[in-house]
């Protein structure tokens, strides 16, 4: 099994460096591959950032990445459900965060975006403001 870097997906996605983007399907097609979450965060932060692809344009990159056959994403579960969130307006760290403390009882932050737009879609972990807000 080989572990992606964010590079080899920026060039799957943008397909901007012809011999690499070649390089990185024939990666694809040939080997069991692993995806870690951080990669996929920092994925999201360079498409969004670096390339100004809009919500929905990464949003289905990032699908359909974590899609790939023979891709296996650490803590799937909560990597879909974190897309699932993104896809409802969240920001996609505060979402990957959030879904990765899926077995606490609560989450605490200071953001009041990220507490209101957790309520709205209603996820669990709660998001609890601290201090109250």
């Amino acid at each position: 099994m080989i572990a992606l870097d964010t590079n080899v997906l920026v060039r799957i996605v943008t397909r901007d460096d012809p011999e690499q983007t070649q390089a990185a399907l024939a990666l694809l097609r040939g080997k069991e591959l692993w995806l870690a979450k951080t990669v996929l965060l920092e994925l999201e932060w360079v498409l969004r950032f670096s390339y100004e692809l809009d919500r929905e344009a990464v949003l289905g990159a990032l699908r359909g990445i974590v899609g790939l056959r023979r891709l296996h994403v650490e803590d799937r579960q909560s990597v879909v459900l974190a897309l699932e969130w993104y896809a409802g307006g969240m920001d996609f760290a505060d979402a990957l965060h959030l879904a990765a403390s899926a077995a606490t009882d609560g989450f605490a932050t200071f953001d009041r975006k990220l507490a209101a737009t957790a309520a709205r879609l209603d996820v669990f972990p709660r998001v609890e403001l601290v201090g109250g807000g």
